[in-house]
């Protein structure tokens, strides 16, 4: 799964082949932190020549039909770019990273899936929605609501925590029901936002962290917290040491960098009893202590990744085929329309027409020009692309034909009646 210091990075670096002229740079407030200098260095051992750019030092320019943007003054002409943007600055740095976007420039995690795994309770909402196991987790808005939130989390004691937060920051254990109200009335009354969420007592002071490069986790270690401490963060001076990790861990991670739109991530993940838990994704993980407890060159990979990657950039297809004036994409979730379930794929459609869907959502996987006769199910996502207001006329008239359907008796039966 992993590979050593000396097998990666540096050791793949001899006869491989890379652009040297391709255009790097890396968003980061703090050139002299651990994790910025070894990306500068890794990308120089690969003839690569990084800009080191201050996220706070753009300016972004939209006029009619076009953008532009400068770093100090001067046009920033690079091809990829990798950010290290940190929790005080994600507001302006995710809006830098979206002009780079809309610019053509690739990055290796889009602004949305920074903003996404930056919000604890958003991050948690779309793993639960795509199955990823997850701790379960209660939003408080009022104190009159910690009693049925501990209710629901399993019981006392329970981890509260703020919705945004970083290295164990605004992350707290309470053993009573007046302790959580006492916490959680303090923390609203700053103007937080609350997450009551259950506490898994066999994983206490330890954890999990697993660095997603790509689809793959590179690298992986267990922390483990000092003392009384609970929380294992290798900033709050926890230890770290390298761990194999199982195949379901592996996939857990991969899963939940995938849905949060992120191709570096480092995913925290919690020893449960039945399996990984998902308890935080982080957009830009520290280098440090996974490369020091795994001996992986976890730096190389990532620029090693980049480097094959920024000749494919993503876009936002829906933004894309909007361009078609009355064209766009179309999703039909099969759970909130029942009585659809069961029914073949043509019969949401108009005979004699094309069917217009070009990919079925269904068990973590997608069906690419799935058959007209595949019959629908509860979870399946129809995924359409064509001229909006027909194929909503179409799929109205579907919802409301299919009941009547099943009670139509076939002509042939009739007659032998």
């Amino acid at each position: 799964m992993t590979t050593s210091m000396e097998e990666s990075g540096v050791g793949r670096d001899e006869g491989a082949a890379y652009d040297v002229d391709l255009r790097i740079a890396i968003l980061s407030r703090g050139p002299r932190l651990y994790s910025t200098r070894r990306l500068v260095e890794e990308a120089k051992k690969r003839g690569l020549d990084p800009y080191v750019a201050d996220p706070m030092k753009f300016s972004l320019f939209v006029a009619d039909g076009r953008i532009d943007i400068l770093h100090n003054g001067e046009p920033f002409n690079y091809d990829a770019v990798i950010s290290r943007i940190g929790h005080s600055i994600t507001k302006h740095g995710v809006a830098v990273l979206r002009h780079l976007e809309q610019l053509g420039i690739w990055t290796a995690n889009t602004g949305a899936g920074i903003l996404k795994s930056r919000d604890k309770l958003h991050a948690s909402q779309i793993l639960a929605r795509n199955r990823i196991p997850v701790p379960r987790t209660t939003y408080v808005r009022d104190i009159i609501d910690v009693e049925t939130a501990i209710d629901f989390v399993g019981g006392l004691p329970v981890v509260i925590k703020v919705t945004q937060g970083t290295q164990g920051q605004g992350v707290f254990l309470r053993h009573t029901t007046r302790e959580a109200r006492n916490l959680v009335q303090g923390l609203l009354l700053t103007g937080r936002s609350i997450l009551v969420q259950e506490y898994i007592a066999e994983s206490h002071g330890k954890d999990i962290r697993a660095l997603v490069v790509g689809d793959r986790v590179v690298a992986s270690m267990r922390r483990r917290a000092r003392g009384r401490e609970f929380r294992s963060n290798y900033h709050l001076n926890g230890t770290v040491e390298n761990v194999d990790l199982p195949k379901e861990y592996e996939e857990a991670a991969c899963r939940a960098a995938r849905v949060l739109g992120l191709h570096v991530a480092g995913v925290d993940l919690l020893e449960a009893k039945n399996g990984p838990l998902v308890l935080e994704v982080n957009s830009s993980p520290g280098l440090e202590g996974i490369e020091k407890a795994s001996g992986v060159n976890v730096a190389g990979e990532i620029i090693d990744y980049v480097t094959s990657e920024t000749a494919f950039a993503e876009i936002d297809l829906d933004q894309l085929l909007r361009t078609v004036p009355g064209a766009g994409v179309l999703s039909l979730q099969i759970r909130n329309h029942p009585v659809l379930v069961g029914q073949p794929l043509a019969s949401l459609f108009k005979p004699n027409v094309d069917i217009p869907v070009f990919a079925l959502s269904r068990d973590n996987s997608l069906l690419w020009n799935p058959s007209d006769e595949l019959q629908l199910r509860y979870e399946d996502v129809l995924i359409c692309y064509g001229e909006l207001t027909e194929l909503r006329t179409s799929l109205r008239q579907a919802m409301l034909e299919v009941p009547q359907k099943a009670f139509d008796v076939p002509a042939s039966e009739e007659t032998n009646a």
